[in-house]
């Protein structure tokens, strides 16, 4: 690959330190406290809504309701949450952190979107508002239709390369919730 990288290599290299920046962060997590971060979130919202239901859950933290399902399995393995199914309703079935999960909320582990909110709240305004718009439309073009078919029939990874980014062995990443 040339010096110089076009303005996309650049926003895939920008986007592939975010993709490691959340991996270091997960890792810690795992090796600290033994959960990943979408479990620890999970953890966090079950806390601050005692008898809250998978499908809001999954609202709340914008995950498909399988993909929460999978992670309180996790969860309750673990005996940091359980499921509970409604006297009334049968069909209902509610979430509650149990004091196992109380006590790793207590640790107080650090939450990746935390140190984030930190750092974006001492923006100005303007330039809040304009990573809010490029976030958004580069959320759309990942999703969009064409990329996810084209991205589908590529390997993520060729000889070392991410997507044209030069990237080490250590930057392959560990799967995580």
């Amino acid at each position: 690959m040339s010096g110089e990288q076009t303005t996309s290599q650049e926003v895939l290299v920008g986007l592939r330190r975010i993709i490691r920046a959340i991996d270091i962060h997960s890792r810690y997590l795992a090796k600290t406290f033994g959960l990943t971060g979408p479990q620890l979130v999970l953890l966090r919202e079950i806390a601050d809504h005692d008898g809250i239901t998978i499908g809001h859950l999954a609202d709340q933290v914008s995950l498909s309701q399988a993909t929460v399902t999978s992670i309180i399995d996790r969860l309750e393995s673990k005996n940091l949450a359980v499921r509970r199914r409604s006297e009334n309703d049968r069909r209902k079935v509610t979430l509650t952190i149990t004091d196992n999960g109380r006590a790793v909320l207590d640790t107080n582990p650090t939450f990746f979107q935390e140190a984030f909110v930190r750092e974006f709240e001492r923006l100005e305004q303007w330039e809040q508002t304009q990573i809010l718009s490029s976030v958004q439309r580069l959320s759309r073009m990942m999703a969009s239709d064409s990329i996810a078919d084209e991205l589908s029939l590529q390997p993520a990874m060729r000889d070392g390369e991410f997507f044209g980014a030069e990237i080490d062995r250590h930057d392959r990443h560990e799967n995580h919730d």
